[in-house]
């Protein structure tokens, strides 16, 4: 199983208060390394030196709305799972997330980190789904030769 350390993890908020604990909250649990930033560009900026598995995405902030960002993500990496936390309780804001990819929408509240916390949990099941499907699917191929 993958552990939590091999995860590299982002914060886009602008909020600096929402930021902070969902930084702290990630490295209590484990989870890292966690780079925090309070803008889409300054995340978008990062993307290009950093290889990143997760990024936790807030929707309402200033320049570049968090579907802006998501589809740039998108764009430069496909295989970045995105999480979208946000203080949007709109449903038509969920389906367009999940629309241009977004992997998961959490709307924040009281439960907000015990949901960061599962929606990381199934990132690493899928993870390690596609990685059993990878070694079976070249196995198959192999068999062939």
């Amino acid at each position: 199983m993958e552990t939590a350390e091999q995860l590299n993890i982002f914060i886009v908020d602008d909020d600096p208060f929402s930021l902070s604990i969902y930084e702290q909250h990630l490295i209590n649990l484990g989870y890292g390394p966690v780079q925090a930033f309070e803008s889409g560009t300054t995340c978008l900026a990062a993307l290009t030196n950093t290889s990143v598995d997760v990024i936790f995405l807030d929707h309402g902030m200033e320049i570049l709305n968090g579907i802006d960002v998501l589809k740039k993500i998108k764009r430069i990496n496909p295989d970045i799972y995105v999480v979208f936390i946000s203080g949007q309780d709109d449903i038509q804001t969920a389906i367009n997330s999940l629309k241009y990819g977004a992997f998961d929408y959490i709307v924040k509240g009281d439960d907000d980190l015990k949901r960061i916390d599962a929606a990381i949990k199934k990132i690493i099941t899928v993870k390690e789904l596609l990685k059993k499907r990878s070694k079976s699917l070249l196995k198959s191929i192999f068999s062939f030769l």
